[in-house]
């Protein structure tokens, strides 16, 4: 089975690759490590590799890339995806500071990537705008919710931290409470992208951009149940939802299999559990009606 210990990079097509940047550069306060005509990748203040963003004629999440154990053999993870009947071959498309990488689809058509050889593109750079820390997590919905449930725990190793119903899955392959999150719909596509920010006050900091900058909140500041993250929603240039996210539940010590306690658990300890819809929020507002809208 494979093990991914967390996530890298997700890969985004857009009609307007200007924009794109402007919005991730300018506002989002990711670095623009290397462009060319048609592509660029940017990076957190950090130096961390976090989006891929690719010309295209439409919005879509195509790739998604993890990272696995440095000592890991290509060739032996490629034989054990073979036994689960899934094609994969090795690849370097030259992406700055990341060496070879073993790529496939999952069970919806997402190329995943693994990788184990990255480095920084930056180093602790001063920048404007919010500044995430790290790309958090990354939701889609998908039309067999249980057949990419299973997909994610059979092939890759993924642990279900909480389901709300039968059609939300949280899923994660570290101690964060999710790393792919996934929601019943008829097509696949994009259901959000989130970045984990420092801590409360750079929640309320990046509310003062978006303040700022006229870019409306259409769900939030909230704490969820699921994860009990603080969250605040907002669209991005190709009207795709993007989440800020702090204080995201942690499992330290899977044989426990409880999340680190937490002063506004309500459960005590908190495992993973069955959520009733409509009853997820510990406080904060409903969603504004702009958050349900979905792309086609």
């Amino acid at each position: 089975m494979i093990k991914p210990r967390r996530i890298g990079h997700a890969t985004f097509e857009t009609p307007d690759l200007e924009k794109a940047i402007a919005y991730y550069g300018e506002f989002m306060g990711l670095i623009v490590a290397e462009r060319d005509q048609d592509r660029a990748f940017l990076a957190t203040k950090v130096g961390q590799l976090v989006i891929q963003l690719n010309k295209a004629d439409r919005a879509h999440c195509i790739k998604l890339s993890f990272e696995v154990a440095p000592d890991s053999d290509f060739g032996e993870l490629a034989r054990e995806l073979s036994k689960d009947g899934v094609r994969s071959e090795l690849r370097n498309d030259a992406v700055p500071g990341m060496g070879q990488v073993l790529s496939f689809k999952d069970d919806k058509g997402t190329t995943i990537e693994l990788f184990k050889e990255w480095n920084y593109l930056a180093k602790h750079a001063q920048v404007a705008g919010i500044g995430p820390f790290k790309l958090g997590h990354v939701a889609f919905f998908t039309p067999d919710i249980q057949r990419t449930v299973t997909f994610y725990e059979r092939v890759l190793g993924f642990r279900v931290s909480d389901w709300i119903g039968d059609f939300f899955c949280f899923m994660r392959c570290n101690p964060d409470h999710h790393t792919v999150n996934f929601f019943t719909g008829p097509d696949v596509k994009l259901h959000h992208i989130a970045f984990e920010l420092k801590d409360f006050m750079h929640l309320q900091n990046s509310c003062e951009v978006m303040g700022q900058k006229q870019i409306p909140i259409i769900w939030g500041p909230l704490r969820h149940g699921p994860g009990h993250n603080v969250a605040t929603y907002h669209r991005n240039q190709d009207e795709q939802v993007v989440e800020f996210f702090c204080e995201l539940d942690q499992m330290k010590d899977e044989e426990l299999g409880y999340f680190e306690p937490r002063p506004w658990h309500r459960d005590t300890p908190q495992r993973p559990k069955l959520w009733t819809p409509g009853k997820t929020s510990i406080w904060g507002p409903t969603p504004e009606e702009d958050f349900h809208r979905t792309q086609t």
